[in-house]
């Protein structure tokens, strides 16, 4: 009779299926993000231009950092990596940009003498950022292999 208690079996390491259908959600989840970023970015842009009674009211300002942050958590998440925040900030800073730039029929989304188109960028651009920031100094994941 043994004195030391049963030890539960090793288990297996993952499949090669396992791991492609691993890699195919993650790289699901990216597509996720990004058209996520872009959908979010026109939303964005469309209330940039909200008035009351003639008056910019800033309706996008909040909408762009809950969305920001949402995004940057769920490429997080969903792909696993800490660079994963680079997906859905590269297409909102791209659709920003092109926001900005007059086209040869004269059409400007967001003017410079726009301060909700502004204010919209930088808190954009920040929360991006300071989410990135984040992962950067977040622990390492412990490890799960026993």
């Amino acid at each position: 009779m043994s004195v030391l208690p049963p030890q539960a079996p090793v288990p297996s390491p993952p499949g090669r299926s396992w791991r492609l259908l691993d890699l195919a959600l993650r790289v699901a989840g990216g597509v996720v993000a990004v058209v996520g970023a872009v959908a979010t970015g026109l939303l964005e842009l469309i209330l940039s231009t909200v008035r009351v009674s003639g008056t910019l009211v800033g309706a996008s300002v909040p909408v762009v950092v809950l969305a920001n942050v949402a995004l940057s958590w769920f490429a997080h998440a969903a792909v696993g990596r800490r660079w994963a925040v680079v997906l859905p900030a590269t297409p909102w800073f791209v659709l920003m940009g092109a926001a900005a730039i007059r086209t040869s029929e004269g059409d400007l989304l967001l003017a410079g003498d726009n301060w909700v188109g502004l204010a919209m960028i930088v808190a954009g651009a920040m929360t991006f950022a300071v989410m990135g920031f984040r992962q950067v100094l977040a622990p390492p994941p412990a490890r799960r292999d026993g």
